[in-house]
C-alpha cells in the first residue's frame, strides 16, 4: 500500500488511531452491508420507488436533531463513554433487524422504526469518533490519516454492498442482519479496550447556546461553510444509491446489482490508493470544487448509459471524484479546526454528507415516479455540477482556501505543539 500512494505511519506511531481505525473497518463493513440489504429487503416488500425513496426521508429529521446534539455532546463529555454506548445501541439495532426478517411475514413498519433508531444512535456517535480521531493524531500526519481513514471505508464500501447483495439474493437478507451482529460486537471489544491521552476539558456544558456558538463559528467560516454546502448539494441533487436495484433490473446480467454496487467504491479505491500527488495540492477548496463537479458528471454517464459497461464506468468515475473531494475535505475540516469546537463541526460535517443522501434518496425516487428513472439520475448529475460552480463563484474564500498561509491553519498547528508539549 505504500508503493501505491498511502503513508501508513499513523497506523504505526499512533496505537489509539490504530484501535480506533481497526473498529471503524469492521463496523463499517457490516453497516454497509446491512444497508443495501434494507434498500433491497424493502424493494422485494412493496416493489415501491416511493417506498424505497421513503426511507430517506424517515431518516432526515433524527439525523439532523440528534446529529447535532452529537456534536454538542463530543465537544462537552468523555467521547469513548458515548462511543462505546452508541455502539451498543447499533448493535441492538442489528439484533432488531434480524429477528423482523425472521418473521414470517416481515414488518414493513418495523424495518422502518429499525432505521430511525440506527440514525438515532449514528448521529450521537459520529461527532465524537470523528473528533477523537482527530484528536489523537498529530498535526503533520492528519493529511495521512484522513487518506486512510478514505481508504478504509472505501474498502467497506466495496466488500460490505457486494457481500451484502451476494448473501442477501442467493441466502436472505437474514444472513446480512446476522453478519452485521457479529461485526458489531467485535468492534466494541476494541473499543472498550480503547486506550487515549484525555486532554479534552469540556468547555460547554450540553445546551443550545452550546449549539449556537458552533453553528455561527461555521458560518462565520465561510471556507467550511462552503465545503459542506457543496457535499450537501452533490449527495442531494446526484446520489444514486436508493435506485441501483432498479437500474440493476433494466439488464440481463444476474450480477448487476453487486457490480453497481461495487463501482462508486471501486472508483474510490483507485483514487485512495494513488492519491500521493494530493500533497502536492495547496489550494484544497478548489480540489474540492472540481471533484465535486466531476461527480456530478460520472452519475449524469451512468444515468444516461444503455449497457451496463458504461452505467459501470459512470459509477466508477463518480466514487474517484468522491473520493478525491472527501480527502480534500477531510484534510481540510482536520488541519483549520481547533478541539474546542471539533465535535460541533464534525456533527455539522456528518449533516453534510448524511443528509443530502438521505434526501437524495427521496429525491430520486420521486423524480422517477413522476418522471421516469433515467430523467431522475441524468437530470440530478447536471444539476450537480452547476451548482458546484455556483457555490464557488458565491463563496471566494473556499475557492481561495491556501493550506501554507490560512491562519485557521497556523492556530490549530500551536494548539497541538501545545497538547504534545504539555503531555
Amino acid at each position: 500500500m505504500s508503493a501505491l500512494g498511502l503513508d501508513l505511519e499513523p497506523l504505526r506511531v499512533i496505537p489509539a488511531f490504530r484501535r480506533l481505525y481497526v473498529a471503524s473497518f469492521v463496523t463499517s463493513f457490516g453497516s454497509q452491508a446491512t444497508y443495501v440489504t434494507v434498500a433491497y429487503q424493502m424493494s422485494r416488500l412493496t416493489h415501491s420507488y416511493l417506498a424505497v425513496g421513503a426511507i430517506g426521508l424517515a431518516e432526515v429529521i433524527p439525523m439532523v436533531i440528534f446529529g447535532l446534539y452529537g456534536g454538542v455532546l463530543a465537544d462537552a463529555i468523555n467521547r469513548k463513554r458515548l462511543i462505546v454506548g452508541t455502539e451498543l445501541a447499533l448493535t441492538l439495532c442489528s439484533a432488531l433487524l434480524l429477528l423482523n426478517t425472521l418473521r414470517a411475514e416481515p414488518s414493513v413498519l418495523a424495518l422502518y422504526l429499525i432505521i430511525v433508531a440506527q440514525v438515532m444512535a449514528n448521529g450521537l456517535q459520529s461527532p465524537s469518533t470523528d473528533s477523537l480521531r482527530q484528536q489523537v493524531v498529530p498535526h503533520e500526519l492528519q493529511p495521512a490519516a484522513t487518506t486512510l481513514s478514505m481508504f478504509q471505508r472505501t474498502v467497506a464500501t466495496i466488500a460490505g454492498p457486494t457481500l451484502g447483495g451476494l448473501l442477501a439474493v442467493s441466502i436472505g437478507t437474514w444472513s446480512v442482519y446476522l453478519l452485521d451482529l457479529v461485526t458489531f460486537a467485535g468492534s466494541l471489544v476494541l473499543l472498550v479496550g480503547l486506550v487515549v491521552p484525555d486532554r479534552l476539558q469540556p468547555a460547554t456544558k450540553p445546551s443550545f447556546s452550546s449549539l449556537r456558538g458552533g453553528v455561527s463559528y461555521a458560518i462565520g467560516r465561510r471556507d467550511l461553510l462552503g465545503t459542506y454546502l457543496i457535499d450537501l448539494a452533490a449527495m442531494l441533487l446526484a446520489y444514486p444509491i436508493a435506485m441501483l436495484p432498479f437500474v440493476a433490473a433494466r439488464y440481463h446480467q444476474s450480477w448487476a446489482l453487486g457490480a453497481l454496487y461495487a463501482s462508486l467504491p471501486a472508483g474510490a479505491l483507485i483514487a485512495s490508493l494513488t492519491s500521493r500527488w494530493a500533497t502536492s495540492v495547496h489550494f484544497y477548496g478548489r480540489a474540492i470544487v472540481m471533484a465535486a463537479a466531476s461527480w456530478g458528471l460520472g452519475i449524469a454517464l451512468f444515468g444516461w448509459a444503455s449497457s451496463l459497461t458504461i452505467a459501470i464506468l459512470g459509477l466508477m468515475v463518480a466514487g474517484y471524484a468522491d473520493a478525491i473531494s472527501g480527502i480534500f475535505r477531510g484534510t481540510m475540516w482536520n488541519q483549520s479546526i481547533p478541539n474546542s469546537v471539533r465535535g460541533r463541526m464534525a456533527s455539522i460535517e456528518m449533516l453534510s454528507y448524511s443528509v443530502g443522501p438521505t434526501l437524495g434518496q427521496t429525491r430520486s425516487g420521486i423524480m422517477a415516479a413522476t418522471l421516469s428513472l433515467k430523467a431522475s439520475i441524468v437530470i440530478g448529475g447536471l444539476a450537480c455540477t452547476g451548482a458546484c460552480g455556483a457555490l464557488a463563484a458565491a463563496l471566494p474564500t473556499m475557492w481561495r482556501f491556501d493550506v501554507r498561509s490560512d491562519p485557521n491553519v497556523a492556530l490549530v498547528r500551536e494548539e497541538r505543539t501545545r497538547d504534545a508539549e504539555n503531555e
